[in-house]
């Protein structure tokens, strides 16, 4: 609990500070970037905070360093240099420029940090466990599932970002690759990354702490991944609705004929 409190802590200032950036350049955007990185460094500090190291503790540094990193560069190429995400505005809209920057605090920064706590709560069990942190089985299907999800999700960011850069594809629905098997092969990857630490969570003797697993994937499904981008999609693209006719929404599967 003690380690948890000082995570808290730490995100909080670290939140904080991006807040106070975000009202100096008006763009709430950059707590976009920060996410992949909140669960590096949150991570690390429970690995380091925690006592000596072990193979698993090493493993889990190692994974969730490679996802977090990757994640943050590739949201960085993709939104640097391209203003404040529509969502943001139209926040800014609803409440007014004169109070934004106070709600975003609470709505965005704040928010944020403290889903980040509750998703690493896996990370949290893995390097607090008083079990030993030698490699069993589940540990081995702990990586095969991480494999995974890494391959998808980074595929599937990789087509996509390839399928935008062809301005003959603008108003068009990508539907090959991963992307012909699922319509979010991204959201898909990225929870299975997470389960993957619950995995490992349970190997360190963590149950309860799969909650963080949870959470993240009804994020990534009823929140602010696949629930929020289909809304938008099916207004801005009209094909985008025979797409969801042929295409599994969430878990790989062959198309429809």
């Amino acid at each position: 609990m003690n380690l948890f409190l000082q995570a808290c802590l730490l995100i909080w200032i670290l939140v904080t500070l991006l807040w106070v950036w975000s009202i100096i350049i008006k763009n709430v955007s950059i707590i976009d970037l920060f996410w992949g990185l909140s669960f590096v460094i949150v991570n690390a500090f429970y690995v380091f905070m925690s006592g000596e190291l072990n193979p698993r503790k090493i493993l889990i540094l190692v994974l969730v360093s490679i996802w977090g990193l990757r994640l943050f560069i590739y949201l960085s190429i993709r939104n640097i240099g391209k203003g404040e995400d529509f969502r943001y505005q139209q926040f800014r809209k609803n409440y007014g420029e004169d109070r934004y920057w106070w709600f975003s605090y609470f709505q965005t920064f704040l928010l944020q940090g403290a889903l980040s706590l509750i998703i690493s709560l896996p990370l949290l069990a893995i390097s607090t466990s008083s079990k030993s942190g030698e490699l069993m089985i589940l540990d081995y299907i702990a990586i095969f599932v991480w494999l995974i999800g890494f391959v998808f999700e980074t595929i599937g960011d990789f087509q996509l970002a390839r399928f935008k850069r062809n301005a003959n594809n603008k108003g068009k629905v990508l539907n090959t690759g991963l992307w012909k098997y699922t319509r979010h092969p991204n959201y898909f990857g990225d929870a299975v990354v997470w389960w993957a630490y619950a995995i490992f969570s349970i190997a360190a003797g963590g149950y309860w702490h799969i909650i963080g697993s949870f959470v993240m994937t009804f994020l990534l499904l009823k929140v602010s991944g696949v629930a929020l981008l289909e809304k938008t999609l099916k207004n801005d693209k009209p094909a985008y609705t025979e797409y969801t006719r042929k295409t599994s929404s969430f878990f790989p599967w062959f198309p429809k004929s």
